[in-house]
């Protein structure tokens, strides 16, 4: 028995002891406490520091295109047809060339700025007239005597040679067969008669010498006015004629020609096959020089100018091109699309409203497969006017007394305090130019905060 408590009483003394001197993890860690803080440092460099803003963009061309034929056939029934393709997406396009038929009839490609919006028709006038015989003399078919602006004799001569060398023949412009004119020259041809009748039963013959003077005043009157009322019977038959001749000939049907500011120009999509019914665009064509055009947010539009540099990246090829901010629009869109009627699907998507207008222009020009890409914009806003000493923003804060300093760490561990100006600041960094005869130099670490938070 002695033993027995002998035992209990050294075990509960160990029991004690190992209660006081052994710890869980745990509480070991409780015990210990929160390590120092480290301080985080970040070294003084020289460079030339950029600030950047970052867009998205749409490759397009100057001026895009979305062709939907209203072209009928002869007999002007039924939905449109496409009968023929006449190129491919990539394709060049000339000026002149026929792009693809719709009913038989042609869709073909000429210079000029106007947008088509009425049928041509002999004696037409106005800017698109002249816009037509420009084309046309271009392509080596002069319209003659006409003046500008007025489709006379020598732009139907052109007209119908120009439709000719692309393998078609021009729909009339009156389509009454020629009727017209026939009925007007066949009107001509009887007042003429019935002038020259007129005057030979007027004229006189032999025996009737000894009858002269025998007629009375009557009816000398009588035939002089009947000569008079044939003469303008004659005359106004041939203006008549005139006008018919005039107004017949070719005509330039408002469906079959588009036209594009530049050539050559390119097929960006076809989208229609031979034989399906036109319900929507067939062809996309693109012209002119490759820009990019974007949106910027309303934060954004400040720090952006026109002439700024920009660098325009492909993630998609890896192509990268130097540029530069070409326009930037005045005023926020609505939300709504506002590009002009019968451009392409390539131009970007509609803008959302309070954003603004944003067109990029290459310094060189763009490969033609980047066109309909979104690609990235890198516009340089503001930078630094050669090397400028920068650290990183969080190494700036404000001293008590107002002053913008950054603190220096020296290698003994102890810190200094340097005033300083902030300039340009970009990518997580700023300029910054030490005031008061402070020194400051490449190297030097500067705290940016400690691993339990940034420094105030």
């Amino acid at each position: 028995m002695a033993a027995v408590v002998i035992g209990a009483v050294a075990l509960t003394g160990a029991g004690l002891v190992a209660s006081v001197v052994i710890k869980s993890p745990a509480q070991a860690l409780a015990d210990a406490g929160p390590p120092p803080r480290d301080v985080l440092t970040a070294e003084v460099e020289r460079r030339v520091l950029e600030d950047s803003v970052i867009v998205r963009g749409s490759v397009t061309a100057a001026q895009s295109l979305e062709i939907t034929p209203t072209v009928r056939g002869e007999d002007g029934a039924g939905a449109p047809v496409v009968t023929k393709l006449a190129l491919r997406t990539g394709d060049t396009v000339k000026a002149g060339q026929v792009l693809f038929e719709v009913s038989g009839r042609p869709v073909f490609a000429l210079k000029g700025k106007l947008p088509v919006y009425r049928d041509l028709k002999p004696e037409s006038s106005g800017d698109d007239v002249a816009q037509i015989q420009r084309a046309l003399g271009e392509l080596g078919h002069a319209t003659g005597g006409d003046r500008s602006g007025f489709f006379g004799a020598g732009t139907k001569a052109a007209l119908t040679s120009f439709y000719a060398s692309v393998g078609y023949e021009p729909v009339p412009a009156q389509a009454d067969g020629g009727s017209a004119v026939a009925e007007a020259q066949n009107a001509v041809t009887a007042a003429e008669r019935a002038l020259e009748d007129l005057r030979d039963a007027a004229a006189p013959t032999a025996g009737q010498g000894a009858r002269k003077g025998a007629d009375d005043d009557g009816t000398a009157v009588s035939r002089q006015r009947a000569e008079e009322r044939a003469l303008a019977d004659r005359d106004e038959a041939r203006q008549t004629l005139a006008d018919a001749r005039a107004a017949d000939g070719p005509m330039l049907p408002a469906g079959e020609v588009v036209y594009m500011e530049g050539f050559p120009a390119r097929v960006d999509a076809v989208t229609a096959k031979v034989g399906t019914s036109v319900e929507g665009p067939v062809m996309t064509l693109s012209a002119g020089a490759l820009v990019v055009q974007g949106h910027l947010q309303s934060y954004q539009k400040g720090l952006v100018r026109v002439g700024q540099k920009v660098e325009i990246l492909s993630e998609v090829s890896g192509v990268t091109a130097a540029a530069r901010v070409e326009l930037v629009s005045s005023t926020p869109e609505t939300g709504q699309d506002q590009s002009p009627s019968g451009e392409a699907g390539a131009a970007p998507a509609a803008p959302a409203a309070g954003e603004y207008r944003l067109e990029v222009r290459p310094d060189k020009p763009l490969d033609t497969q980047l066109v309909g890409q979104d690609v990235r914009l890198t516009i340089q806003a503001a930078s630094t006017k050669g090397k400028a000493l920068v650290v990183p923003i969080s190494a700036i804060s404000s001293a008590a007394d107002g002053r913008t300093v950054v603190t220096v760490q020296e290698t003994d561990g102890t810190q200094r305090r340097v005033r300083v100006r902030p300039g340009t600041t970009g990518d997580g960094y700023a300029e910054i130019v030490p005031q008061n005869g402070d020194a400051l130099s490449v190297g030097d670490k500067v705290v940016t905060g400690t691993d339990g938070g940034t420094q105030r």
